[in-house]
This record gives structure tokens, C-alpha cells and sequence, in this order.
């Protein structure tokens, strides 16, 4: 792979636009008060003491995090302000290794003698835990950093614009929409999260990241004038990114929201499509969860070895001899990029959850699967088949109460080398449908078969697209979809997605993660009518 196509990741062209807009007023990312600063410090030293008591208690190897998590959802629904809601958690979460077993503990108290208190009872039910017949875990090398520091790229901190100025800037995109007729309702909402993190590990890290996301977004909704047939539009271009306000301002809702109105409008007339086999071009608003199912879900070491928390759920990939460097997982111009350091991205951070610097590695090199995602944990599991004896930071926990798991970093399909657009693809493409949107889908648990669903369907005839079609979805089984894949967009038409819901463990735990990607078309593929 060369190297000036990983390094496109950096700055897309969404996340681009969004940095672009102009800051008003003073808006950083990393808090910047001294009160902030003074608890910080304070964290530092609890965390400290909690180590030490860890490491008194026997413990080879621990780590706390102690996360101050700030939530705010406000909504719009036709016109009229919906739900706002605020909140706020503080907490402190210590993970010991004894014996080669490991033991967390957790507490809302964030004091010096609590951290202590947490850090021994990890310790002991480490020991509990340690009587149980389970290989020893052994972790991999990871440097120091104590001094480490790093901020989401934020030119506007969300939480310090009001409320009202938010509910009126949703109103205006509703507006936008219920102006058109036949348009029955639409609902506005951002979305906001803050995570100010303090990390420090026994093996001398301590590491201070504040990370932010932000999710403007607004359906639509038109009906017939008897109400018989309806069809919704949602925002799927405008993404959750890792940046601050300026992502809202950026994001043009009541352009977008008109627009919305407009094509849900003209679903209404569209006809039910023909089952058959078509050739599929999948936008990136649709590919990008194909990408997380698929390639994302599959790749994950502990879930392709089958110890994965939580589930029963596999991979086709459960022979790392077999799969590294020999399977082939598409053609020669496809190339999926594990990455940790895509500038907006949800999973991008310094570090991980175990103190891992940012990381950015193939998992597919021209068509071959080369790699999985790893944690300190995995990585030495796949040492000698993959040459990397490090973790490439895949370790994340959703918050302070939950211990690490091994966690998707972003994965994306990287652009081909011909600069074509989706245009290019409907050209060039006698019969088809174009597939938009996020819409129901269901995988089986090894990852491999399925069917997809998308939100807005168009058919293409000899070249040019004749109108919409309705309840389509496409089925198949992974490595046949993606080996199927003919034409690849180019670097003008990557877009970045998002996914904010991916569940896994036990208890389970919610993770955020974005998969970039350009249109593709994917050659003679099986499409059914999934009308209710």
C-alpha cells in the first residue's frame, strides 16, 4: 500500500469543512481553567495512590482512569422545542493483573482514600478470579508516557453555547423542511459528548486526553394525503465527527433538511422493485455500515479466537494462520486501514485504554488480509504471523464502570486511484441500483452472510438513473460482496461515517467508532423486495 494513500486519512474532506469554519469566540478543547487544571492534578494524585496500593497489594501490572463524562441531547419536533437533556458522571475505574488474571473495581467516589480502596478490591477479585483454569494473560511492551496530553481538534466547544441558541438553530432546519407539501413532521436533534480522561498505568504513563463528539442530524417524514404510504429521509451525510460545534454550523441542516423534504417526497411514488440480480452502487452513507459488520466486526482478534465478551458471535477468520497474508478478501485495489489517528474520527484518541499511542496499520493490503485489530492483551497472539509484537491500541472502555475491552479503532476503505465520482459509477453502469442510507440489516454470527437494507433506492438504466424504487435490500455473503467490487470512488468522493451504537461485552458496553469510504459498485449481486 503506499504510503501518500494512508496518509490521505488525515484531514477528509467533511472534516475538513467543518475545521474550516471561522472560531467565534474563545473555544479550546482541552479545558484550560485553572479550576480544571487544579483537578487534574488532583486526579493524577489519586490515581497514583491507587497504583501504589495495587502494586503493595501484589499486583504486576495496573492501571486507573479516572473520566469526568458530560452528556447534552436537544431535539426539535415539528416546529416545537422536544427534549433537552444534561447530565453529567465523575468516576474512577482500577484494573489489576495478578497471577495473570485480571480484577477491576470501580467508584462514583473520587477521593484518595477511595482510590486506594478500589485499587485492593481489584486486587482481590483478581485473586478470586485467578483460581479459575484460564490462561495466564501476558501483555504486550508499550512505552511511557508521563506526560502525555492530547484534545480532540475542537475550534468550538459545544457546551459552551446555550441551549436556546441550539433549539433555534434546529427550528430554522425544520422549518426548512415542513414548508414543502406533504411533508407530515421532522425532528432535529444535536447530540454532544465530552470525556476529559486521566490515565496512568504501572508502567509510568500518566496521560491526560479530552475527547469530544458532535452529531447534528434531522429526519423527515412525508406521507400521502391518506396516509397509505410514507417515506423518511434521515441526514446520513451529515455524520457524528469528533470536533466541536463548528461541525453544526458546518453541517448547512435547513439546506439539508429541504432537500431531505424533497427526495422523501418523490418516495412517495416509488414503485417496489423487481427482485434479481443487479449491479449495486452502495453510497458511502449505506457502505459505511457494511464496513463495520463486515470488516469491522471480523476483524477483531478476541472475536475471531472466540473468547469475545458477551456472546457467542465469531469470524471467518477464526484461523489467523490460514487468514494473514494468504486470504483473499477482495480485489487488488481494495485496502481497509485500521486507524486510530483519522483527524474527526469517533475512535480517534492519543491513547488507549491502556496507554497505546495512536496507531494506523492495513488490515487489507491490496485485496489480502494482513492484520486484525489488537489490544496489549492479543497482540502477542498473532506475534509470529504478523511480525508486530506491540498492541495497536484497540483497547476502550465506555466509561469509568466498565473495565477495558478490546474495542473497533476506526476502519476504513481507502479511495482508488482513478479520482471518479459517483457519477462516473452511474455512468458507467448499464443495470443497477444505487443504494443510500442506513436501514435494516441482519448478520449471521460469524459475520459472513446477510442482508442489508439501505433508507433511498434509485434504479439505473443505461447509465443514468430513471427514478426511485422502493424496499430493496441486498443479500450475500462477505467475501463474495466485497471480491464482487469493480469500481471504487476516488479520493474527491470519500466521505467519513459514523456508528455510535456498537454494543459488545457483558454487561454490554456502547462504543462510537467511524468507517470512511468512496461509493463503490459491486458487480451482479442478489437483490430482494423486503416489503411488510
Amino acid at each position: 500500500m503506499k504510503k501518500t494513500r494512508r496518509d490521505f486519512f488525515k484531514q477528509t474532506s467533511i472534516v475538513a469543512a467543518a475545521l474550516a469554519v471561522p472560531q467565534r469566540g474563545v473555544f479550546l478543547a482541552a479545558p484550560s481553567p485553572t479550576a480544571q487544571q487544579n483537578s487534574n492534578s488532583f486526579y493524577k494524585e489519586v490515581c497514583i495512590l491507587a497504583l501504589d496500593a495495587a502494586r503493595g497489594r501484589g499486583a504486576s501490572y495496573a492501571d486507573v482512569r479516572v473520566v469526568d463524562r458530560r452528556t447534552q441531547y436537544v431535539s426539535v419536533k415539528d416546529r416545537q422545542r422536544d427534549q433537552v437533556s444534561d447530565t453529567t458522571t465523575l468516576g474512577i475505574g482500577v484494573r489489576a493483573l495478578v497471577n495473570g488474571k485480571w480484577g477491576f473495581a470501580s467508584s462514583t467516589n473520587v477521593t484518595r482514600q477511595e482510590g486506594r480502596t478500589a485499587a485492593e478490591r481489584a486486587v482481590q477479585r483478581a485473586e478470586d478470579n485467578g483460581r479459575t483454569p484460564l490462561r495466564p494473560i501476558e501483555l504486550a511492551p508499550v512505552d511511557a508516557y508521563p506526560d502525555g496530553v492530547w484534545q480532540s481538534p475542537v475550534r468550538r466547544d459545544p457546551f459552551d453555547v446555550t441551549v436556546d441558541e441550539k433549539v433555534d438553530h434546529l427550528i430554522d432546519a425544520v422549518d426548512s423542511a415542513m414548508t414543502l407539501q406533504s411533508v407530515q413532521s421532522a425532528v432535529a436533534f444535536i447530540s454532544l459528548e465530552r470525556d476529559a480522561k486521566v490515565f496512568a498505568s504501572t508502567d509510568g504513563s500518566v496521560i491526560t486526553q479530552v475527547r469530544y463528539r458532535t452529531w447534528p442530524s434531522i429526519t423527515v417524514t412525508a406521507a400521502t394525503s391518506d396516509s397509505s404510504v410514507t417515506q423518511s429521509r434521515t441526514s446520513n451525510e451529515i455524520v457524528p465527527l469528533g470536533i466541536g460545534y463548528e461541525h453544526v454550523l458546518s453541517a448547512n441542516l435547513s439546506e439539508r433538511a429541504r432537500e431531505l423534504a424533497e427526495d422523501a417526497v418523490e418516495g412517495l411514488l416509488a414503485r417496489p422493485a423487481e427482485p434479481g440480480v443487479y449491479d449495486l452502487i452502495i453510497d458511502p452513507t449505506n457502505l459505511h455500515l457494511t464496513i463495520h459488520e463486515t470488516i469491522g466486526r471480523a476483524t477483531e482478534l478476541d472475536r475471531a479466537l472466540g473468547y469475545a465478551e458477551g456472546g457467542p458471535e465469531s469470524s471467518i477468520l477464526s484461523s489467523p494462520r490460514e487468514a494473514i497474508g494468504q486470504l483473499r478478501f477482495g480485489p487488488e485495489f481494495m485496502n481497509v486501514l485500521g486507524d486510530r489517528t483519522q483527524r474527526g474520527g469517533l475512535a480517534t484518541v492519543g491513547w488507549d485504554d491502556e496507554g497505546v499511542p495512536q496507531d494506523s496499520w492495513p488490515i487489507i493490503s491490496d485485496g489480502v488480509f494482513m492484520d486484525f485489530q489488537t489490544t496489549r492483551e492479543s497482540a502477542p497472539l498473532i506475534a509470529e504471523l504478523t511480525g508486530v509484537t506491540r498492541s495497536h491500541g484497540c483497547s476502550a472502555a465506555e466509561s469509568w464502570e466498565f473495565s477495558q475491552l478490546q474495542r473497533m479503532p476506526n476502519v476504513s476503505l481507502l479511495p482508488g486511484e482513478n479520482d471518479y465520482v459517483i457519477d462516473d459509477l452511474i455512468s458507467a453502469t448499464d443495470r443497477g441500483i444505487l443504494v443510500k442510507g442506513v436501514g435494516a440489516n441482519n448478520i449471521d454470527r460469524s459475520r459472513d452472510d446477510y442482508q442489508f437494507g439501505g433508507q433511498a433506492f434509485y434504479e439505473i438504466r443505461g447509465g443514468r438513473i430513471i427514478g426511485q424504487v422502493a424496499n430493496v435490500a441486498y443479500r450475500d455473503s462477505m467475501l463474495d460482496f466485497w471480491n464482487s467490487m469493480d469500481m471504487l470512488g476516488g479520493p474527491s468522493s470519500y466521505v467519513l461515517g459514523g456508528v455510535v451504537d456498537d454494543l459488545k461485552g457483558q454487561p454490554q458496553q456502547v462504543h462510537a467508532v467511524s468507517h470512511g469510504c468512496p461509493p463503490a459498485r459491486f458487480s451482479q449481486r442478489t437483490v430482494v423486495n423486503v416489503a411488510p
